[in-house]
């Protein structure tokens, strides 16, 4: 097992790393009271719930569960406000205790969930997708999507520790396996040449599951995550560089109607976008560009984004978190490894790179 430190003073917690650890980590050190309750989907329910759930009631616990829809789909408020009713008819209290167990659309409703109830109750993250484990699951993002943008209403709001069992990602379809790998080139991309160079000498045995790779390629992303974090909770400042993608990205899954696209997918797409929109601003040679569409080539990622049109688009990315007095922000790559947050105001050759860069 690996364990890492979220930094935040008080409110700092682990993030544990390793295989088996569903079952085998004892929770009680994070639990100010024996009720819990664990919030799923109802593809992970069959999978992961009844031996979680046997073992937290091992360790004393007693244990209510709610099993959620699956899909991006669901990440709105009326699933949020199922969630918050069966919590008033459980009877959850303020020392209730939730678990996310399950991908990124869990974890972001569990934690919004757990941020409002009763003003804030305590939740323990379980990330069972490869997206999840090295992204939404740290930092404390909470949201759930509006029709007119993604992941528009949401709060921070940190858990009290993540678990992460990379034995569940065995199970994981290889699309949903595909799509998480968008996150683990983006650290490389932003901030660590070196590790895009160890990317590459790695994806086939990150792809076969070897352990030792998968593992290395999960703790190095939670570790400049949580590193990010710590400098930067409420995204202010350097935590913007981990939306490198993102405002392509959102604009593609909100535009294609949630759940059509993966966020990875639409988030490779959108990765390829900006490094085209850096190259045309001259920051990146087309031999760099080559080398981000490459790493998207890896991973079995799209190359290409959907043909909306680039009025939608730039409609779409309007309504991103980082727009600021009108002006667009968009992260850009200086060069491989280095990110920077960008103010565009180029919208003719921005509509030419998002025409270039999809499909016809």
């Amino acid at each position: 097992m690996k364990t890492l430190q979220v930094s935040l003073g008080e409110r700092s917690y682990p993030i544990q790393i390793g295989q088996g650890l569903l079952t085998q980590t004892d929770y009680r050190a994070w639990l100010s009271h024996k009720h819990v309750i664990v919030v799923t989907n109802t593809t992970v329910a069959p999978l992961y719930l009844q031996s979680f759930k046997e073992c937290l009631e091992q360790q004393g616990m007693q244990v209510d569960t709610v099993i959620l829809p699956d899909g991006e789909a669901y990440k709105t408020m009326d699933t949020l406000n199922v969630l918050l009713t069966r919590l008033l008819e459980i009877k959850a209290e303020r020392k209730t205790t939730l678990f996310a167990l399950g991908g990124g659309v869990i974890g972001d409703i569990v934690g919004f969930a757990a941020a409002i109830y009763l003003r804030g109750i305590p939740f323990i993250q379980v990330p069972t997708t490869l997206l999840s484990q090295v992204d939404s699951s740290v930092g404390g993002k909470t949201a759930v999507n509006h029709p007119l943008g993604k992941n528009m209403v949401g709060c921070f709001y940190q858990p009290k520790a993540v678990v992460i069992d990379t034995s569940t990602l065995q199970t994981l379809p290889e699309r949903e396996f595909s799509a998480g790998l968008a996150e683990v080139i983006k650290y490389g991309l932003i901030r660590d040449r070196a590790f895009l160079e160890w990317l590459d000498k790695s994806m086939k045995a990150i792809w076969a599951q070897d352990n030792e790779a998968l593992s290395e390629a999960i703790y190095r992303s939670c570790q400049y995550k949580a590193d990010i974090v710590a400098e930067d909770e409420s995204e202010l400042g350097v935590r913007a560089l981990l939306n490198l993608g993102h405002t392509f990205g959102h604009a593609i899954e909100t535009g294609m109607g949630y759940g059509a696209w993966l966020h990875g997918e639409a988030v490779g797409a959108g990765t390829l976008m900006a490094a085209e929109l850096s190259h045309q601003a001259g920051w990146l040679t087309q031999g760099d560009v080559e080398q981000v569409r490459h790493f998207m080539q890896l991973a079995h990622l799209p190359l290409k984004g959907p043909q909306l049109g680039a009025d939608r688009y730039i409609e779409l990315m309007q309504n991103d978190k980082k727009v600021e007095n009108g002006d667009l922000r968009l992260i850009l790559l200086k060069a491989l490894g280095q990110a920077e947050v960008v103010t565009w105001k180029d919208s003719t050759l921005l509509k030419r790179v998002i025409e270039s860069c999809c499909d016809a």
